[in-house]
């Protein structure tokens, strides 16, 4: 981790970053399945943070360090330990081992930092990069490779006239927070307005959203289909044909796209209004091309049976008396209070995410990937002010581009999403938050502890 100047346009001067192996995003991690691996993640970054730091949230009181990181991979299923939990931040010139076994399906992960009170700038200053494990079943199937596959890491920047990142506030000196930060500039892998030569051929994107704040709605500019072969824990049964496609903050879509018939265009990848980057499409190279799969990898529903407890939980949103501003919570609790999720090893839960706020929330859990059962409308105006749960509508499964292994959940307004989720791989105490980084901040972050089995 260290600091670094990278272009995102031709036309803009050097921008600073905190990047890790010197880039921005960070280099792509490739792994096997089953094969684990040790990464030393050292942190080189300056003595003083460039972004406003706000001491009055959780964990980033004036008594830490300006400058601290812990590096989490996102979606991993790894120990306590090397999870990535938000206090066990190292400082500059220090470093720690992580070790990762990648005992999980072929997928496209992703790491960023998770400091405690300052994941937010962090991840904006360019703490991210993608991670992809790969398996014998990816392997069996006919999809695009390199040069034909990459990862697209989409995120949202402000930048001043200097060519400079900036990060807004309240405009209160003591208390900078902002409830959530969205930008007029669009950076896909790190560049502005990008543009890539292409074949007449089919592609493979791994589309990331690292966004703090941001959901994108992607779609091709000339209307056409593409289809999603897999969410954030790996493939789909079968490909999903879209003409577009929401992402939340963390989520990552695994997306096949056939410019076959687009010979000589320049198809644009937007989001809503926002250009996003531009597709050049040239000639065929002898390379033989790839056929879109009717069939790629069984998913296993988790029957609601096999449930040992269910939990409702709520998603909270409160004015401050003290700080006069808006607190998010989970389930009503602040990130001290004492634990109150505490799943056995190896047993299945089921989770009622209930929206009481106004906002859509990515929730995302550590260790775990989890299927997505229904969602459900409710009146959270009378929840709000009675307590009684006045249901709307029958519950909706989700649609087919869903229907796999997640690990992050869009949770909508006056919505209860409930998901089903295996507590396997490790013992101990892991997190669940929002990932709409500002949120998590303040104080929208929670611990769980995944404990062993009576009599064990």
């Amino acid at each position: 981790m260290s600091e670094v100047l990278c272009k995102v346009h031709r036309d803009v001067p050097p921008t600073r970053f905190w990047g890790y192996g010197g880039s921005f995003p960070g280099p792509t991690i490739e792994t096997r399945a089953r094969q684990g691996i040790v990464v030393e993640w050292a942190n080189q970054l300056p003595a003083r943070h460039f972004l406003p730091i706000d001491h009055t949230l959780c964990g980033a009181g004036r008594d830490r360090p300006d400058v601290r990181a812990v590096v989490h991979v996102h979606g991993a299923k790894a120990s306590p330990e090397n999870d990535g939990y938000p206090e066990d931040w190292t400082t500059p010139g220090r470093s720690s081992l992580f070790h990762y076994p990648n005992q999980q399906d072929a997928t496209a992960l992703w790491y960023h930092d998770h400091a405690m009170g300052i994941e937010r700038l962090n991840q904006y200053a360019g703490l991210l990069g993608v991670y992809l494990i790969r398996d014998a079943a990816e392997d069996a199937l006919d999809l695009p490779r390199a040069p034909h596959e990459l990862p697209l890491v989409l995120c949202d920047r402000l930048f001043g006239q200097d060519g400079q990142l900036r990060y807004s506030t309240s405009g209160a000196p003591d208390a900078p927070w902002i409830s959530e930060i969205t930008c007029d500039a669009h950076l896909v892998n790190g560049k502005l307005y990008p543009y890539l030569d292409v074949e007449p051929r089919r592609y493979r994107f791994r589309v990331v959203n690292a966004s703090n704040s941001r959901f994108y709605d992607l779609s091709l500019s000339n209307g056409g289909t593409f289809h999603q072969i897999g969410t954030d824990q790996g493939l789909l049964p079968a490909p999903v044909a879209l003409t577009a496609l929401t992402l939340a903050p963390a989520e990552r879509a695994d997306l096949l796209v056939d410019f076959g018939a687009a010979r000589g265009q320049k198809i644009l990848l937007k989001s809503q209004s926002f250009e996003l980057m531009q597709f050049r499409v040239g000639t065929l190279t002898g390379a033989r091309a790839t056929k879109l799969p009717t069939k790629l990898r069984p998913v296993r529903k988790i029957p609601e049976s096999a449930a040992a407890k269910t939990r409702t939980l709520t998603l909270n949103e409160y004015h401050d008396p003290q700080t006069h501003r808006m607190l998010m919570l989970l389930n009503a609790k602040r990130w001290h209070e004492p634990v109150t999720e505490k799943p056995e090893l190896d047993s299945v839960e089921i989770w009622k995410l209930m929206n009481l706020t106004e906002d859509s929330h990515p929730i995302h859990l550590h260790l775990v990937r989890f299927q997505i059962l229904d969602r459900q409308l409710f009146d959270a105006d009378e929840y709000n002010t009675s307590g009684k749960l006045e249901l709307v509508r029958a519950p909706m499964p989700p649609p087919p581009n869903e229907a796999g292994w997640k690990d992050t959940v869009r949770v909508d307004p006056g919505t209860i999403t409930r998901i089903i989720v295996k507590f396997e791989g490790y013992a101990g105490r892991y997190v669940w938050h929002c990932h709409l980084l500002e949120h998590a901040a303040n104080e929208m972050m929670r611990p769980f502890e995944v404990v062993a089995r009576r009599g064990t």
